[in-house]
């Protein structure tokens, strides 16, 4: 669809801000990911959008699903939490040059499909785990995602435990040490990007409210709480906004 006339000078100006700022972070979600055909979660066409077998998914991805209907919480979560095929697209090859440049501090993401780190970035504080990343439940010894995949019924490690993978489920916290990096770098930004993401999750979603810095902007389809303090808002995908911008290390 291209993004609308209305918004170009917007993003024209983050790109200024942005060739400007030193401590750049980057808070991210579903929104960020679509583009490389990974659907969101809350949009009218979203995954949370339909039930699934009478379950709403927020009940099938909790922690006590998880134990009580093991079988069928991977049933769900094959087919619709994994995305083997998927490939970092222009957002995420922009922040990973950015990183390169020392002034994109930090990534703090609450997508859990890897594809920041496949893109190269390492500053990356994954609020929600990484499907990449499973574990046994009984001796603790790792897992890839393709020990889930390739499994059927409930994947389960050479002892006999169960194959969990390291994604928060609802009625999990988050990992503690993560959201204090995470929290960290939102604080001492100087710039701070908003996109992919309603902002409707919490914990994640109130960390925003840790930032200081001088520049706030929100890039997402849908209206977001901190589109009232955004100095720089632009409606549209995160990806095609990110095609738009100066190459990182490119100066007028």
């Amino acid at each position: 669809m291209g993004i609308a006339e209305e918004y170009r000078d917007a993003v024209a100006r983050l790109g200024e801000i942005i060739s400007r700022s030193k401590r750049i972070v980057f808070f991210g979600g579903a929104g960020v990911s679509t583009a490389s055909g990974i659907p969101d979660f809350r949009s009218p066409e979203g995954l949370y959008a339909e039930e699934w077998n009478g379950l709403s998914p927020e009940m099938i991805l909790s922690k006590s699903f998880f134990w009580l209907q093991t079988e069928t919480f991977f049933d769900f979560y094959r087919k619709h939490m994994l995305f083997p095929g998927a490939k970092p697209n222009a957002a995420h090859r922009y922040l990973a040059e950015l990183e390169k440049e020392d002034r994109l501090r930090g990534i703090v993401t609450q997508n859990i499909d890897g594809l920041h780190r496949a893109a190269g970035n390492i500053r990356v504080y994954e609020l929600h785990g990484n499907v990449h990343e499973n574990h046994c439940t009984e001796c603790n010894a790792a897992w890839p995602m393709e020990a889930v995949l390739r499994s059927e019924g409930i994947p389960r490690c050479e002892c006999g435990g169960i194959i969990k993978p390291d994604v928060v489920l609802y009625g999990e916290p988050l990992e503690k040490y993560v959201c204090i990096g995470a929290r960290r770098e939102i604080t001492n930004a100087d710039t701070l990007i908003v996109a992919g993401t309603s902002l409707s999750v919490e914990p994640a979603a109130s960390f925003i409210g840790d930032f200081r810095g001088k520049h706030l902007a929100v890039i997402n389809r849908e209206a977001t709480p901190a589109d009232e303090n955004a100095e720089i808002l632009i409606r549209g995908d995160v990806a095609e906004v990110m095609e738009m911008l100066p190459a990182p290390g490119k100066r007028d």
